[in-house]
Protein backbone atom coordinates (compact mmCIF):
# COMPACT_ATOMS: atom_id res chain seq x y z
CA UNK A 1 0.00 0.00 0.00
CA UNK A 2 1.76 3.31 -0.94
CA UNK A 3 0.79 6.45 1.56
CA UNK A 4 1.17 10.06 1.36
CA UNK A 5 4.28 11.62 1.90
CA UNK A 6 5.01 14.82 3.39
CA UNK A 7 8.68 16.30 2.59
CA UNK A 8 9.97 18.37 5.54
CA UNK A 9 13.68 19.94 4.91
CA UNK A 10 15.29 21.14 7.74
CA UNK A 11 17.53 24.28 8.00
CA UNK A 12 18.26 23.77 11.63
CA UNK A 13 15.54 24.36 13.64
CA UNK A 14 14.96 22.53 17.34
CA UNK A 15 11.23 22.81 15.97
CA UNK A 16 11.90 20.77 13.02
CA UNK A 17 10.75 17.13 14.35
CA UNK A 18 7.98 19.07 16.40
CA UNK A 19 6.78 19.75 12.34
CA UNK A 20 6.99 15.94 11.66
CA UNK A 21 5.01 15.28 15.36
CA UNK A 22 2.11 17.21 13.83
CA UNK A 23 1.94 16.33 10.58
CA UNK A 24 1.70 12.33 11.78
CA UNK A 25 -1.00 12.78 14.23
CA UNK A 26 -3.15 13.62 11.65
CA UNK A 27 -2.07 10.22 10.70
CA UNK A 28 -0.27 11.54 7.52
CA UNK A 29 3.51 9.89 6.39
CA UNK A 30 6.10 12.12 6.24
CA UNK A 31 9.86 12.61 6.42
CA UNK A 32 12.50 14.57 7.55
CA UNK A 33 15.55 15.63 5.65
CA UNK A 34 18.55 17.98 5.82
CA UNK A 35 17.79 20.93 3.33
CA UNK A 36 20.59 19.76 1.08
CA UNK A 37 19.31 16.61 0.22
CA UNK A 38 19.99 16.20 -3.60
CA UNK A 39 17.12 16.72 -5.54
CA UNK A 40 16.88 13.41 -7.62
CA UNK A 41 16.20 11.95 -3.77
CA UNK A 42 13.38 14.89 -3.42
CA UNK A 43 11.66 13.81 -6.41
CA UNK A 44 12.24 10.07 -5.48
CA UNK A 45 9.97 10.15 -2.47
CA UNK A 46 6.80 11.54 -4.82
CA UNK A 47 5.57 13.71 -2.13
CA UNK A 48 2.45 15.19 -1.87
CA UNK A 49 3.65 18.46 -0.80
CA UNK A 50 6.46 20.17 0.86
CA UNK A 51 7.44 21.73 4.56
CA UNK A 52 10.60 24.19 4.79
CA UNK A 53 10.93 24.29 8.17
CA UNK A 54 12.41 27.43 10.16
CA UNK A 55 16.44 28.17 11.10
CA UNK A 56 18.90 30.46 13.28
CA UNK A 57 20.36 31.95 10.04
CA UNK A 58 19.20 34.69 7.92
CA UNK A 59 18.92 34.20 4.31
CA UNK A 60 20.82 36.93 3.12
CA UNK A 61 23.75 35.92 5.21
CA UNK A 62 26.50 34.45 3.70
CA UNK A 63 26.84 30.46 3.78
CA UNK A 64 22.91 30.39 4.98
CA UNK A 65 21.34 27.17 4.58
CA UNK A 66 19.46 26.69 1.21
CA UNK A 67 17.48 23.83 -0.90
CA UNK A 68 17.65 23.15 -4.37
CA UNK A 69 15.45 25.88 -6.12
CA UNK A 70 14.12 23.23 -8.19
CA UNK A 71 11.65 21.84 -5.56
CA UNK A 72 9.49 25.16 -6.25
CA UNK A 73 9.08 23.38 -10.19
CA UNK A 74 7.69 20.19 -8.75
CA UNK A 75 4.27 21.01 -8.95
CA UNK A 76 3.48 20.76 -5.19
CA UNK A 77 2.39 22.46 -2.36
CA UNK A 78 5.06 24.07 -0.74
CA UNK A 79 5.03 25.74 3.12
CA UNK A 80 7.66 27.76 4.37
CA UNK A 81 7.89 28.11 7.91
CA UNK A 82 9.72 31.24 9.73
CA UNK A 83 12.86 31.12 8.23
CA UNK A 84 11.34 28.82 5.75
CA UNK A 85 9.36 31.42 4.51
CA UNK A 86 11.76 34.29 4.15
CA UNK A 87 13.89 32.01 1.76
CA UNK A 88 10.88 30.76 -0.04
CA UNK A 89 9.84 34.67 -0.81
CA UNK A 90 13.84 34.91 -1.67
CA UNK A 91 13.45 31.65 -4.53
CA UNK A 92 10.58 32.98 -5.67
CA UNK A 93 11.28 36.51 -6.31
CA UNK A 94 11.18 38.47 -3.03
CA UNK A 95 13.28 40.32 -0.66
CA UNK A 96 14.07 39.83 2.94
CA UNK A 97 15.86 42.10 5.10
CA UNK A 98 17.67 41.76 8.29
CA UNK A 99 17.89 44.68 10.69
CA UNK A 100 14.59 45.20 12.16
CA UNK A 101 13.13 44.90 15.36
CA UNK A 102 12.39 41.27 15.80
CA UNK A 103 9.42 39.74 17.00
CA UNK A 104 10.07 36.69 19.94
CA UNK A 105 7.32 34.89 21.78
CA UNK A 106 3.40 35.36 21.73
CA UNK A 107 2.20 37.63 18.85
CA UNK A 108 -1.60 38.31 17.42
CA UNK A 109 -2.24 37.77 13.54
CA UNK A 110 -4.64 39.54 11.82
CA UNK A 111 -6.05 37.31 9.28
CA UNK A 112 -6.85 38.79 6.05
CA UNK A 113 -10.34 37.49 4.59
CA UNK A 114 -9.30 37.77 1.05
CA UNK A 115 -5.62 37.18 0.49
CA UNK A 116 -5.88 38.07 -2.78
CA UNK A 117 -6.07 42.08 -2.04
CA UNK A 118 -3.32 43.21 0.04
CA UNK A 119 -0.34 43.91 -1.43
CA UNK A 120 3.11 44.21 0.62
CA UNK A 121 3.38 47.63 1.74
CA UNK A 122 -0.28 47.58 3.01
CA UNK A 123 -1.84 49.45 0.28
CA UNK A 124 -5.16 48.24 -1.74
CA UNK A 125 -4.75 47.33 -5.08
CA UNK A 126 -6.51 48.73 -7.59
CA UNK A 127 -9.82 47.39 -8.86
CA UNK A 128 -7.70 46.80 -12.48
CA UNK A 129 -4.88 44.90 -10.95
CA UNK A 130 -6.75 43.08 -8.49
CA UNK A 131 -9.12 41.30 -11.50
CA UNK A 132 -6.01 40.41 -12.89
CA UNK A 133 -4.66 39.00 -10.33
CA UNK A 134 -7.95 37.08 -8.79
CA UNK A 135 -8.06 35.65 -12.50
CA UNK A 136 -4.79 34.44 -12.34
CA UNK A 137 -5.98 32.40 -9.74
CA UNK A 138 -8.14 29.08 -9.49
CA UNK A 139 -11.40 29.93 -7.73
CA UNK A 140 -11.21 26.80 -6.22
CA UNK A 141 -7.97 27.86 -3.95
CA UNK A 142 -7.78 26.17 -0.49
CA UNK A 143 -6.84 28.67 2.47
CA UNK A 144 -3.87 28.02 5.21
CA UNK A 145 -6.22 29.63 7.68
CA UNK A 146 -10.07 28.29 6.64
CA UNK A 147 -11.52 27.88 10.01
CA UNK A 148 -9.84 30.27 12.16
CA UNK A 149 -10.77 33.88 13.35
CA UNK A 150 -9.77 36.97 11.91
CA UNK A 151 -7.38 36.90 14.69
CA UNK A 152 -5.23 33.93 16.12
CA UNK A 153 -2.88 33.81 18.66
CA UNK A 154 0.41 32.45 17.56
CA UNK A 155 4.24 31.97 18.21
CA UNK A 156 7.09 34.33 16.93
CA UNK A 157 10.95 33.86 16.53
CA UNK A 158 12.40 35.96 13.87
CA UNK A 159 14.59 39.07 13.28
CA UNK A 160 14.47 39.36 9.29
CA UNK A 161 11.36 40.40 7.29
CA UNK A 162 10.08 39.61 3.95
CA UNK A 163 9.79 43.11 2.39
CA UNK A 164 8.89 42.70 -1.10
CA UNK A 165 6.77 39.91 -1.98
CA UNK A 166 7.38 37.60 -4.78
CA UNK A 167 5.39 37.82 -8.18
CA UNK A 168 1.52 36.72 -7.73
CA UNK A 169 1.74 36.45 -4.03
CA UNK A 170 -0.25 38.49 -1.72
CA UNK A 171 -0.30 39.08 1.72
CA UNK A 172 -2.53 36.76 3.76
CA UNK A 173 -1.71 37.49 7.75
CA UNK A 174 0.11 40.64 9.59
CA UNK A 175 0.73 41.63 12.94
CA UNK A 176 1.06 45.44 14.28
CA UNK A 177 4.78 45.44 13.58
CA UNK A 178 4.96 43.41 10.76
CA UNK A 179 2.95 43.28 7.81
CA UNK A 180 4.18 40.32 6.19
CA UNK A 181 3.28 37.82 8.63
CA UNK A 182 2.22 34.85 6.22
CA UNK A 183 1.78 34.96 2.66
CA UNK A 184 0.36 32.83 -0.41
CA UNK A 185 0.14 32.06 -4.09
CA UNK A 186 -1.76 29.66 -5.22
CA UNK A 187 -1.52 29.39 -8.57
CA UNK A 188 2.10 28.42 -7.32
CA UNK A 189 0.82 26.28 -4.78
CA UNK A 190 3.07 28.63 -2.86
CA UNK A 191 1.62 29.12 1.43
CA UNK A 192 4.59 30.97 4.27
CA UNK A 193 3.96 31.70 7.48
CA UNK A 194 6.32 33.64 9.86
CA UNK A 195 4.93 32.48 12.84
CA UNK A 196 5.38 28.54 13.95
CA UNK A 197 1.98 26.89 13.45
CA UNK A 198 3.87 23.32 15.22
CA UNK A 199 4.39 24.56 18.61
CA UNK A 200 1.21 23.97 21.03
CA UNK A 201 1.78 28.02 21.51
CA UNK A 202 -0.10 28.59 18.39
CA UNK A 203 -3.87 27.38 19.06
CA UNK A 204 -4.92 27.28 16.09
CA UNK A 205 -1.83 25.34 14.16
CA UNK A 206 -2.79 21.86 14.24
CA UNK A 207 -5.57 23.48 11.98
CA UNK A 208 -3.64 25.64 9.82
CA UNK A 209 -1.39 22.34 9.05
CA UNK A 210 -4.57 20.10 8.95
CA UNK A 211 -5.61 23.10 6.04
CA UNK A 212 -2.26 22.44 4.30
CA UNK A 213 -1.96 18.18 4.54
CA UNK A 214 -5.30 18.32 3.37
CA UNK A 215 -6.92 20.85 1.69
CA UNK A 216 -4.26 22.40 -0.24
CA UNK A 217 -2.23 18.95 -0.63
CA UNK A 218 -4.92 16.62 -1.12
CA UNK A 219 -3.71 13.87 1.57
CA UNK A 220 -5.89 11.16 2.70
CA UNK A 221 -5.10 10.56 6.16
CA UNK A 222 -4.56 6.54 5.90
CA UNK A 223 -1.41 6.26 7.56
CA UNK A 224 -1.72 3.93 10.49
CA UNK A 225 0.06 1.69 12.72
CA UNK A 226 -2.13 -1.53 11.63
CA UNK A 227 -1.13 -0.45 8.21
CA UNK A 228 2.51 -0.14 9.26
CA UNK A 229 2.57 -3.31 10.94
CA UNK A 230 1.48 -4.77 7.80
CA UNK A 231 4.18 -2.85 5.40
CA UNK A 232 6.94 -3.62 8.27
CA UNK A 233 6.32 -7.51 8.88
CA UNK A 234 6.19 -8.00 5.09
CA UNK A 235 9.71 -5.92 4.33
CA UNK A 236 11.45 -7.87 7.11
CA UNK A 237 10.06 -10.75 5.14
CA UNK A 238 11.54 -10.38 2.10
CA UNK A 239 14.84 -8.51 2.94
CA UNK A 240 15.72 -11.79 6.21
CA UNK A 241 14.77 -14.51 3.57
CA UNK A 242 16.22 -17.69 5.23
CA UNK A 243 18.53 -15.94 7.49
CA UNK A 244 18.72 -15.73 11.19
CA UNK A 245 18.45 -11.91 13.02
CA UNK A 246 19.53 -11.47 16.32
CA UNK A 247 17.73 -8.35 18.60
CA UNK A 248 19.14 -6.23 21.19
CA UNK A 249 16.80 -6.50 24.17
CA UNK A 250 17.39 -4.03 26.61
CA UNK A 251 13.59 -4.43 28.20
CA UNK A 252 12.94 -1.05 27.17
CA UNK A 253 9.65 0.12 24.93
CA UNK A 254 11.78 0.43 21.73
CA UNK A 255 13.30 -3.27 21.70
CA UNK A 256 10.92 -5.02 23.15
CA UNK A 257 8.81 -3.48 20.38
CA UNK A 258 11.26 -4.16 17.78
CA UNK A 259 11.44 -8.13 18.56
CA UNK A 260 7.97 -8.55 19.15
CA UNK A 261 7.46 -7.00 15.29
CA UNK A 262 9.93 -9.20 14.46
CA UNK A 263 9.27 -12.31 15.81
CA UNK A 264 6.06 -11.85 14.17
CA UNK A 265 7.36 -11.43 10.59
CA UNK A 266 10.42 -14.81 10.98
CA UNK A 267 9.37 -16.18 13.84
CA UNK A 268 12.11 -18.65 15.18
CA UNK A 269 14.87 -17.40 12.58
CA UNK A 270 14.88 -14.44 15.31
CA UNK A 271 17.34 -14.26 18.84
CA UNK A 272 16.95 -11.91 21.31
CA UNK A 273 20.50 -10.78 23.40
CA UNK A 274 19.77 -9.41 26.77
CA UNK A 275 22.99 -7.93 27.86
CA UNK A 276 23.82 -7.12 31.80
CA UNK A 277 25.93 -4.35 30.61
CA UNK A 278 27.33 -3.74 34.66
CA UNK A 279 25.62 -0.36 34.31
CA UNK A 280 21.77 -1.36 34.92
CA UNK A 281 19.56 -0.56 37.73
CA UNK A 282 18.64 -2.44 40.67
CA UNK A 283 17.25 -5.58 40.19
CA UNK A 284 16.86 -4.69 36.14
CA UNK A 285 18.05 -8.05 34.25
CA UNK A 286 15.94 -10.19 36.42
CA UNK A 287 12.63 -8.59 35.70
CA UNK A 288 13.93 -8.48 32.11
CA UNK A 289 14.74 -11.48 31.42
CA UNK A 290 11.50 -12.64 33.15
CA UNK A 291 9.93 -10.19 30.74
CA UNK A 292 10.67 -11.65 27.60
CA UNK A 293 10.50 -15.56 28.01
CA UNK A 294 7.06 -15.71 30.11
CA UNK A 295 5.10 -12.66 29.24
CA UNK A 296 6.56 -12.52 25.65
CA UNK A 297 7.88 -15.59 24.82
CA UNK A 298 10.80 -14.56 23.36
CA UNK A 299 14.16 -16.98 22.37
CA UNK A 300 16.41 -14.97 24.71
CA UNK A 301 19.78 -15.04 25.05
CA UNK A 302 21.03 -13.57 28.42
CA UNK A 303 24.67 -12.39 28.60
CA UNK A 304 26.22 -11.31 31.55
CA UNK A 305 29.35 -9.15 30.34
CA UNK A 306 29.25 -6.46 33.72
CA UNK A 307 33.15 -6.96 33.79
CA UNK A 308 33.90 -5.70 30.32
CA UNK A 309 32.07 -3.14 29.93
CA UNK A 310 33.56 -1.47 33.10
CA UNK A 311 36.46 -2.01 31.76
CA UNK A 312 36.19 -0.55 28.75
CA UNK A 313 34.31 2.75 30.96
CA UNK A 314 37.43 2.75 33.16
CA UNK A 315 38.90 6.25 32.98
CA UNK A 316 36.60 8.15 31.10
CA UNK A 317 34.94 11.01 31.81
CA UNK A 318 33.53 12.67 28.66
CA UNK A 319 29.99 11.86 27.99
CA UNK A 320 30.56 11.18 24.57
CA UNK A 321 33.27 8.60 24.63
CA UNK A 322 31.53 6.56 27.57
CA UNK A 323 28.40 6.34 25.16
CA UNK A 324 30.82 5.73 22.11
CA UNK A 325 32.99 2.49 24.08
CA UNK A 326 29.34 1.52 25.39
CA UNK A 327 28.35 1.65 21.52
CA UNK A 328 30.73 -0.52 20.34
CA UNK A 329 30.95 -3.02 23.09
CA UNK A 330 27.44 -3.86 22.42
CA UNK A 331 28.20 -4.97 19.08
CA UNK A 332 31.05 -6.75 19.91
CA UNK A 333 29.22 -8.85 22.70
CA UNK A 334 26.41 -9.44 20.15
CA UNK A 335 28.56 -10.67 17.53
CA UNK A 336 29.90 -13.29 19.40
CA UNK A 337 27.07 -14.45 20.65
CA UNK A 338 25.78 -14.77 17.38
CA UNK A 339 29.06 -16.76 16.28
CA UNK A 340 28.46 -18.45 19.53
CA UNK A 341 24.83 -19.69 18.54
CA UNK A 342 25.83 -20.55 15.05
CA UNK A 343 25.65 -17.01 13.13
CA UNK A 344 23.10 -14.45 12.21
CA UNK A 345 23.91 -12.33 9.23
CA UNK A 346 20.93 -9.36 10.67
CA UNK A 347 21.58 -7.67 14.03
CA UNK A 348 17.92 -5.68 14.65
CA UNK A 349 17.78 -2.68 17.22
CA UNK A 350 15.17 -0.12 18.47
CA UNK A 351 16.76 2.64 17.12
CA UNK A 352 13.99 5.93 17.24
CA UNK A 353 13.51 8.91 14.78
CA UNK A 354 14.57 11.11 18.06
CA UNK A 355 17.97 9.16 18.17
CA UNK A 356 18.74 10.05 15.12
CA UNK A 357 17.52 13.54 14.74
CA UNK A 358 20.20 14.03 18.39
CA UNK A 359 22.83 12.06 17.14
CA UNK A 360 22.32 14.14 13.63
CA UNK A 361 22.73 10.43 12.19
CA UNK A 362 20.11 10.81 9.53
CA UNK A 363 21.26 14.88 8.45
CA UNK A 364 23.96 16.09 6.69
CA UNK A 365 22.50 19.27 6.63
CA UNK A 366 22.37 22.56 9.55
CA UNK A 367 21.00 20.33 12.52
CA UNK A 368 23.23 20.12 15.52
CA UNK A 369 24.55 16.96 17.39
CA UNK A 370 23.12 17.00 20.86
CA UNK A 371 24.54 13.51 22.09
CA UNK A 372 25.90 10.21 20.47
CA UNK A 373 23.19 7.49 20.89
CA UNK A 374 24.72 3.89 21.76
CA UNK A 375 22.38 2.38 18.70
CA UNK A 376 23.51 5.24 16.15
CA UNK A 377 25.68 5.66 13.67
CA UNK A 378 26.05 2.36 11.52
CA UNK A 379 28.09 -0.62 12.29
CA UNK A 380 31.61 -0.84 13.23
CA UNK A 381 34.15 -1.13 9.89
CA UNK A 382 34.94 -4.88 11.27
CA UNK A 383 31.40 -5.66 11.97
CA UNK A 384 29.69 -8.29 9.50
CA UNK A 385 26.41 -7.38 10.52
CA UNK A 386 23.72 -5.66 8.57
CA UNK A 387 21.18 -3.36 10.58
CA UNK A 388 17.49 -3.85 10.90
CA UNK A 389 15.66 -0.83 12.40
CA UNK A 390 11.90 -0.96 11.49
CA UNK A 391 11.19 1.89 13.88
CA UNK A 392 13.69 4.42 12.71
CA UNK A 393 10.74 6.82 11.56
CA UNK A 394 8.90 6.39 14.53
CA UNK A 395 8.52 8.75 17.61
CA UNK A 396 8.30 7.09 21.16
CA UNK A 397 4.54 7.78 21.41
CA UNK A 398 4.21 6.15 17.88
CA UNK A 399 6.18 3.22 18.99
CA UNK A 400 3.93 2.58 22.27
CA UNK A 401 0.88 2.98 19.98
CA UNK A 402 2.43 0.05 17.60
CA UNK A 403 2.61 -1.96 20.82
CA UNK A 404 -0.27 -1.89 21.25
CA UNK A 405 -1.46 -2.64 17.91
CA UNK A 406 0.97 -5.96 18.62
CA UNK A 407 -0.81 -6.97 21.86
CA UNK A 408 1.88 -5.97 24.09
CA UNK A 409 0.90 -5.48 27.72
CA UNK A 410 0.11 -2.42 29.35
CA UNK A 411 2.47 -2.59 31.81
CA UNK A 412 5.76 -2.94 29.06
CA UNK A 413 4.36 0.13 27.16
CA UNK A 414 4.01 2.07 29.38
CA UNK A 415 7.78 1.90 30.88
CA UNK A 416 9.97 4.56 31.67
CA UNK A 417 12.76 5.19 28.92
CA UNK A 418 15.98 3.83 30.21
CA UNK A 419 18.69 5.00 27.97
CA UNK A 420 21.21 2.06 26.43
CA UNK A 421 23.88 3.37 28.11
CA UNK A 422 22.58 3.19 31.34
CA UNK A 423 23.41 4.24 34.70
CA UNK A 424 27.17 5.49 33.00
CA UNK A 425 25.30 8.31 31.61
CA UNK A 426 23.43 9.15 35.36
CA UNK A 427 27.11 8.99 36.90
CA UNK A 428 28.39 12.49 35.82
CA UNK A 429 31.66 12.03 34.80
CA UNK A 430 33.84 8.82 35.50
CA UNK A 431 31.79 5.44 36.05
CA UNK A 432 33.13 3.70 39.40
CA UNK A 433 31.55 0.61 41.22
CA UNK A 434 31.57 2.76 44.09
CA UNK A 435 29.38 5.54 42.30
CA UNK A 436 27.45 2.95 40.57
CA UNK A 437 26.55 1.06 44.03
CA UNK A 438 25.48 4.94 45.20
CA UNK A 439 23.15 5.78 42.32
CA UNK A 440 21.52 2.29 42.94
CA UNK A 441 20.52 2.30 45.96
CA UNK A 442 19.48 6.13 45.57
CA UNK A 443 17.78 5.52 42.18
CA UNK A 444 15.77 2.65 44.05
CA UNK A 445 13.99 4.78 46.33
CA UNK A 446 13.18 7.28 43.59
CA UNK A 447 11.52 4.61 41.81
CA UNK A 448 9.66 2.94 45.01
CA UNK A 449 8.74 6.88 45.53
CA UNK A 450 6.99 7.34 42.77
CA UNK A 451 5.24 4.66 42.00
CA UNK A 452 3.03 4.94 45.20
CA UNK A 453 2.44 8.84 43.74
CA UNK A 454 -1.50 8.61 42.77
CA UNK A 455 0.15 11.02 39.21
CA UNK A 456 2.81 8.22 38.48
CA UNK A 457 1.38 7.68 35.18
CA UNK A 458 0.95 10.97 34.19
CA UNK A 459 5.01 11.34 34.02
CA UNK A 460 7.50 10.58 31.45
CA UNK A 461 11.10 9.79 33.98
CA UNK A 462 11.43 9.61 37.02
CA UNK A 463 15.11 8.77 38.35
CA UNK A 464 18.30 9.82 40.37
CA UNK A 465 21.83 11.56 39.25
CA UNK A 466 25.09 11.07 41.39
CA UNK A 467 26.83 14.47 40.68
CA UNK A 468 30.83 14.49 40.97
CA UNK A 469 30.45 16.85 43.49
CA UNK A 470 31.10 16.87 47.36
CA UNK A 471 29.78 19.35 49.88
CA UNK A 472 29.82 19.61 53.88
CA UNK A 473 27.24 18.34 56.17
CA UNK A 474 26.32 17.69 59.32
CA UNK A 475 24.96 14.12 60.29
CA UNK A 476 25.17 12.39 63.69
CA UNK A 477 26.81 15.69 65.37
CA UNK A 478 29.95 14.89 62.62
CA UNK A 479 30.94 16.66 59.72
CA UNK A 480 30.55 14.65 56.67
CA UNK A 481 31.74 15.54 53.10
CA UNK A 482 30.05 13.49 50.74
CA UNK A 483 28.16 13.31 47.57
CA UNK A 484 25.14 15.68 45.92
CA UNK A 485 22.39 13.34 44.27
CA UNK A 486 20.16 15.49 41.54
CA UNK A 487 16.49 13.89 41.23
CA UNK A 488 15.26 14.07 37.75
CA UNK A 489 11.23 14.07 37.02
CA UNK A 490 10.03 15.20 33.57
CA UNK A 491 6.89 14.78 31.77
CA UNK A 492 7.06 14.85 27.98
CA UNK A 493 4.77 13.04 24.90
CA UNK A 494 7.59 12.02 22.52
CA UNK A 495 10.99 12.60 24.64
CA UNK A 496 11.76 15.55 21.81
CA UNK A 497 10.53 18.33 24.42
CA UNK A 498 10.19 18.28 28.20
CA UNK A 499 8.98 19.98 31.16
CA UNK A 500 9.76 19.47 34.83
CA UNK A 501 7.03 18.07 36.97
CA UNK A 502 5.84 20.47 39.68
CA UNK A 503 6.13 17.39 42.51
CA UNK A 504 4.57 17.89 45.77
CA UNK A 505 6.55 19.37 48.60
CA UNK A 506 5.64 16.07 50.89
CA UNK A 507 7.31 13.75 48.22
CA UNK A 508 10.31 15.98 47.02
CA UNK A 509 10.98 15.73 51.12
CA UNK A 510 10.26 11.92 51.10
CA UNK A 511 12.56 11.44 48.56
CA UNK A 512 15.21 14.11 50.00
CA UNK A 513 14.94 12.57 53.31
CA UNK A 514 15.13 8.64 52.14
CA UNK A 515 18.67 9.69 50.00
CA UNK A 516 20.29 10.83 52.68
CA UNK A 517 19.44 8.72 55.41
CA UNK A 518 19.56 5.09 53.55
CA UNK A 519 22.64 5.86 51.43
CA UNK A 520 25.92 6.09 52.40
CA UNK A 521 28.13 8.54 50.80
CA UNK A 522 25.47 10.97 50.14
CA UNK A 523 24.23 14.08 52.18
CA UNK A 524 22.77 16.55 49.47
CA UNK A 525 19.73 16.24 47.37
CA UNK A 526 18.63 18.79 44.81
CA UNK A 527 15.69 18.61 42.53
CA UNK A 528 16.70 19.28 38.92
CA UNK A 529 13.89 22.09 37.67
CA UNK A 530 15.31 22.26 33.79
CA UNK A 531 12.86 21.87 30.87
CA UNK A 532 14.00 20.38 27.67
CA UNK A 533 15.13 22.67 25.38
CA UNK A 534 17.10 24.05 26.60
CA UNK A 535 18.45 20.82 28.72
CA UNK A 536 18.63 17.74 27.32
CA UNK A 537 16.53 14.76 29.82
CA UNK A 538 19.55 13.07 30.65
CA UNK A 539 22.28 14.78 32.06
CA UNK A 540 24.74 13.32 29.96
Amino acid sequence: MTHDTILILDFGSQYSQLIARRVREHHVYCRLEPCNVPFERIRALQPRGIILSGGPSSVWAAGAPTCDPAVLDLGVPVLGICYGMQLLAQMAGGRVEGGHAGEYGPATIEIIADDRRQTADGRRQTAESRAKQEASVPVAAASLFAGCEATEKVWMSHGDRVVELPPGAAVTARTPTVEVAAFADPARRIYAVQFHPEVSHTPQGSRMLHNFLFDICGCKGDWTMASFVAEAVADIKQRVGADRVVCGLSGGVDSTVVATLIHRAIGDQLTCIFVDNGVLRAGEAEEVVRMARDDIRLNLDAVDAAERFLGRLAGLSDPEEKRLAIGDEFVRVFTEEAERLGGARFLAQGTLFPDLIESKSAFGGPSARIKSHHNVGGMPAWSQFQLIEPLRELFKDEVRELGRELGLPHGILHRQPFPGPGLAVRVVGEVTRSGLSILREADLIVQEEMRKWEHYGTIWQSFAVLLPVKSVGVMGDARTYEFAVAVRVVSSRDGMTADWVRLPYDLMARLSARIINEVDGVNRVLYDISSKPPSTIEWE
